[in-house]
Order: structure tokens, then C-alpha cells, then sequence
């Protein structure tokens, strides 16, 4: 190494020893904007994530719980290109039960908004629409003149039917009779939502429609109702996953039906007047939610036979939604090649890895990587930065204690230390268990709390230390063993009756439980 590459070496290593030394609190700390930087002490991790987000890779992080690795997912997908596609299901006049699959870009999207936002029209206040319009469309009331919601049926001024004018005195049935018919007529009015006429704008006639809008009227105009009359003439469809979505679907412990998606049931059996069209009742899965973006699923292996699917979506780039109930009105109904490009990242603990199916490994290594995550990294200035940078963001995301005083800083740090010495059995390291650590940072920001402390201090932490023990833990320093507190939490007669509850009273060599 030249002397100058040293000497500027040097000058790194002399501003990280003096990093913790030169802050007051964790409130000093800054906190990267990109996630991925958020993550402590997994740096091979970290960097294959950056390449599988650009290159679109599969990834696989297998380790122990609380290191990082659905932080790291979740982290990878916002590195990931906006979606550009938006996948619809579109009603097949043909053959109902097959509807077709309809993938626009965004361009495609965003101009069809557009129109169909020209085709809307404007809207008014029911005061500004012509005085017929506003009275039938129930608006207006024809008896005074009061303008009120066209949901009620009756004139909060007057007490009259809106849609007809005042009752008719000569009628000798009308005190029995009068009321019923009217509000039949008015209910029967009440059904009118639109109301076409013409007017003259700019020195030419015209057709004009009015609709009901809540408590305003939409007015369409020639070129609205010419764009509305357009889309009235495309097959309907339904948006399945939409261009706006979350760049990552969370897919831990799904079941068949929320991993691949379905097709609802209808008990009228998609009848045309009765019924929901098969083309409205098609739900997605996750996979096809993940289409351009990550599926995340940790604890890998629970899926068992499940990964089968996802080995082939993953092969395929398509997966099929059909109904999972084989007594559904939706079991007849099937739609082909759905797509569903996505990254796959799944976690697993090394115990669970040979659980996963063979073929799904070696579909991952073959296009994308594997990593084992650290669960500690080297007690040195640079990582001990990153342990107050870690404090820091515990602290923040917490959002209900006090930031840490330099003091407690350091007292972090060197639990990280006893714990890298006991769980992992390494000298000069720090643990990446970072859960835990988490967990202990609460319990301590909880401390200060309620003592009304500006600040998490040292003392708390060595309090939180004691309060946040394990059970077994908590049961070794009370009882001795674990067997020996099991045994004080059974009654008497048990004691006497179960063998398996007496042989803890005594010494494994006693052979007065065997007796």
C-alpha cells in the first residue's frame, strides 16, 4: 500500500474512532435515505442486492432470525423500475367461463385516463342546471321551488312528494289514496338518473345530458357522450393488478387460494341477469401482484408442496388463476397465462434449508444467488459507527422513547460484544442478532420514560438487561434448571401420578423416578 493511500486510510480510521466521541445523542446520527444503507453488518448481502434489483435476479438469504433479512427485501424492491404494465381481465362474449387477458403499458393506461376523464363531464350545482332538469331529476321541488338532496324522496320546506306537484283536493279518494299513489309516482321517478335535452352553445344546438352526481349534476356534452358511447362499445373488463402498486407482496405463510389466486362463487352460477359475470369474480394471487416487482417469502420451507407453483411461475413468467374449491361455481371458470415476471427473494433458517425443494434451488443459483448472512461483524471503530447508526434507527422507528446519550451508546456496543463472546463464541466482534438488540433498546427507552429522563442513559440499559431476559432464562436464575421450574408448576397430585413430572424432582442419575 502507497504512503498515500495509508495516510488517507489514516484519515478515515481517525474520523470513525472520534464519530461516537463527537456526538451528544443519537438525535446527532444521520440516518441514510436509502434503506438498503439501513442495513447492519450484512455488506455481501447489501451488495448482491443492488445487482439482483438491476438485474433482475432471484435471491436467497439463509441465517437466523433478527439479522436483516426481510429488512434487506423489502429494502431491495424500492430499488426496482416503477411498473409499466397494468394486467386486465376482459369478459369473452364467446365463452364467458375463458375470459381473456389484457396487458396495457403505462403510455396505454395513462391516455385511456385521460379520455375517460374528458367523457366524464363537468359538474354543476344543481341551482345552475336548467329548472326542468333539476326537478326531474329530483333536485327541485315542483310544489315550492326548494332545492334539496335528490335522495329525499319528500321537500324538507314543504312535506310534498318532490317529483310531482300538490296533492289534488277534488279527488274524493285522495285521503286515502293520495299519499300512495304519489309516492309511487315519486319512487318511480326516482329511478330517472339522466336527462337528455339540447341546447345552443356557441350559436349551435347541441345534446346535452344531465346525471345525478351525489348532491351535484354531471353535465356531458356532445364530445362526452360521443367518448362515453365508445367505451360503452369495448367488451367489459376489470383491472387485476392495477399500475399503481406496492413494489413488494409479502406472501410469508400464504395459503393456495392467497398465493395463486381464485375465481369467487356465485350461487346464481354467473347468470346474465342474476348472477356476477366469471370475469368480475377472478381474484389475483400474489404471484400475479409481484408481476414487476418482488415476492418476498420468508420462512420458505412452511410452504411445503406449494413451492412446486412457484418454481413453475417462476420458469413460466405465467400462472393461471382458476378456483381452488372444486364445489365452487368458479371451478368451470379459467384464465390462461396471466403474467407474473417478478423477483423472488426468500428466507430461510439453515436448519429449515433442506426443506426447500431442489428444483426451486437450482432455479434460484441459476438466476440469481444465495447468501449466508452474517450474525457478526468485526469490533472495530467503523462497525461501532454502525451500531449507534442501528441505535439510532430503533429509536426513531420506535417513535414513542427518547433518544440515547453517548453513555448508553456504549453500553449497546458492549452488550453486542458479550453477546457475539456467548451465542457465536467469537472474541473482538459484535452480534448482528439485531431483534434482540432492538427489543433491549425499547425496554430501556421504556425505562426512561417512565423515570421522565431527557435522554436513554446507561443505567437504563443495565435495568432493560435484567427485564428483558428470556424466560428460560428467567426460570434458570429462580429455580436452578428448567426441569426444576417445570416440576414446581404442577400440582401435588400430579406429582405423584405422572412419572415424567416426578423424575424432575431428582437428579437424572436417581433412579427412584424409575420405580
Amino acid at each position: 500500500m502507497t504512503e498515500k493511500k495509508k495516510a488517507a486510510k489514516g484519515e478515515k480510521e481517525e474520523f470513525k474512532i472520534t464519530f461516537i466521541d463527537s456526538i451528544k445523542t443519537t438525535a446527532d446520527i444521520h440516518i441514510p435515505q436509502d434503506p438498503l444503507q439501513r442495513v447492519i453488518g450484512q455488506d455481501e448481502a447489501v451488495n448482491l442486492a443492488y445487482v439482483a434489483a438491476k438485474q433482475r435476479r432471484h435471491f436467497l438469504l439463509v441465517g437466523p432470525p433478527g439479522t436483516g433479512k426481510s429488512m434487506i427485501a423489502q429494502a431491495l424492491s424500492l430499488h426496482l423500475q416503477p411498473p409499466t404494465q397494468e394486467v386486465r381481465i376482459v369478459h369473452n362474449p364467446e365463452n364467458p367461463e375463458r375470459p381473456f387477458v389484457e396487458v396495457k403499458a403505462k403510455g396505454e393506461v395513462l391516455k385511456e385516463r385521460e379520455t375517460k376523464e374528458f367523457a366524464e363531464g363537468e359538474i354543476i350545482d344543481p341551482k345552475e342546471a336548467p329548472i326542468n332538469v333539476a326537478e326531474k331529476l329530483g333536485y327541485k321541488c315542483m310544489s315550492c321551488g326548494e332545492y334539496s338532496a335528490a335522495s329525499e324522496r319528500f321537500c324538507p320546506k314543504c312535506g310534498e312528494v318532490k317529483i310531482i306537484g300538490p296533492k289534488q283536493t277534488n279527488n274524493p279518494f285522495s285521503d286515502i289514496f293520495g299519499g300512495l299513489i304519489e309516492v309511487t309516482v315519486g319512487q318511480l321517478g326516482r329511478k330517472n338518473e339522466r336527462v337528455t335535452t339540447t341546447r345552443k352553445r356557441f350559436g349551435k344546438e347541441e345534446v346535452v345530458a344531465f346525471e345525478r352526481a351525489g348532491n351535484m349534476i354531471k353535465v356531458l356534452d356532445q364530445k362526452a357522450l360521443e367518448k362515453r358511447r365508445e367505451f360503452e362499445k369495448v367488451d367489459p373488463r376489470k383491472v387485476l393488478v392495477p399500475l399503481e402498486r406496492t413494489p413488494v407482496v409479502l406472501a410469508t405463510g400464504a395459503s393456495e387460494t392467497e398465493l395463486l389466486g381464485d375465481v369467487k362463487h356465485d350461487p346464481y352460477g354467473g347468470h346474465p341477469q342474476l348472477g356476477v359475470p366469471p370475469f368480475e369474480r377472478v381474484v389475483p394471487g400474489s404471484v400475479h401482484e409481484a408481476h414487476q416487482g418482488v415476492l418476498f417469502i420468508d420462512e420458505l420451507p412452511h410452504l411445503g408442496h406449494l413451492q412446486r407453483y412457484i418454481l413453475t411461475a417462476m420458469q413460466e413468467k405465467r400462472f393461471p388463476i382458476t378456483a381452488r374449491n372444486p364445489q365452487s361455481s368458479g371451478a368451470s371458470v379459467k384464465v390462461n397465462s396471466v403474467p407474473c415476471d417478478f423477483i423472488f427473494v426468500g428466507a430461510c433458517n439453515i436448519q429449515d434449508l433442506h426443506s426447500i425443494l431442489s428444483p426451486l434451488r437450482s432455479r434460484i443459483i441459476g438466476a440469481g444467488y444465495e447468501v449466508l448472512v452474517e450474525t457478526t461483524m468485526e469490533d472495530n471503530e467503523i462497525n461501532r459507527a454502525k451500531m449507534a447508526q442501528f441505535m439510532a434507527q430503533e429509536i426513531i422507528m420506535d417513535g414513542k422513547i427518547p433518544h440515547a446519550s453517548k453513555d448508553a451508546v456504549y453500553a449497546i456496543i458492549e452488550e453486542g460484544r458479550r453477546r457475539a463472546k456467548k451465542i457465536e463464541g467469537k472474541s473482538h466482534a459484535l452480534s448482528l442478532r439485531l431483534r434482540e438488540m432492538g427489543g433491549l433498546i425499547r425496554a430501556a427507552g421504556d425505562l426512561a420514560v417512565l423515570d421522565e429522563a431527557k435522554n436513554i442513559e446507561s443505567k437504563h440499559i443495565k435495568k432493560a438487561l435484567q427485564r428483558s431476559k428470556t424466560i428460560e432464562e428467567q426460570i434458570k436464575d429462580r429455580h436452578g434448571s428448567y426441569f426444576a421450574g417445570l416440576s414446581t408448576d404442577i400440582s401435588s397430585s400430579q406429582r405423584e401420578t405422572n412419572p415424567y413430572h416426578y423424575w424432575n424432582k431428582y437428579p437424572y442419575d436417581d433412579k427412584r423416578g424409575y420405580e
